[in-house]
């Protein structure tokens, strides 16, 4: 159980010096940085074996805390670039006497594909409507021979 023992207290043994370096690490990121965000407060009150041992600071991006205390780790809100449209910062071209792109693409009569799809209707339609127009016509001639019969038999007699 001894060599148990000695590989945990040597994993915890290892993992605290990695802490210790990503926290060294991270001091000396934000000390290049100074406008980012401010350090961390170290609080050398509580030793723990002669290894100095830090209380994390609380920082808040998107809560405000009522505590007075807990204000102080608020943390300004992240500032984002403003977006520019490279369209828009190109200059306008100048106005060319050119043909519109969409007029080639759109058919000359737009509604040539409902033509197409009911044109076989149309037909039948087309023939019904010279019969029906034909009969009128004779039904009108006949009218006409009729009132013209009359009038030529009443002056007759």
């Amino acid at each position: 159980m001894g060599s148990e023992e000695d590989s945990i207290e040597q994993s915890v043994a290892s993992r605290r010096e990695r802490l210790l370096a990503l926290r060294a690490a991270q001091e000396l990121s934000s000390a290049a940085e100074p406008e980012s965000e401010p350090e961390p407060k170290q609080n050398d009150d509580d030793d723990d074996g002669g290894e100095e041992h830090q209380q994390l600071e609380m920082k808040f991006r998107n809560y405000v805390p009522h505590d007075k205390h807990l204000q102080e780790g608020k943390i300004a809100p992240a500032v984002l670039p403003k977006f520019e449209d490279p369209n828009e910062a190109a200059p306008p071209p100048e106005p060319e006497a050119k043909e519109d792109p969409f007029l080639n693409i759109a058919p000359k009569k737009p509604n040539w594909d409902l033509r197409r799809d009911v044109q076989k209707k149309l037909d039948k339609l087309e023939k019904r409507t010279q019969k029906a127009l034909y009969q009128l016509m004779v039904e009108q001639e006949k009218q006409k021979q009729l009132a013209e019969g009359d009038d030529t038999n009443g002056t007759a007699e």
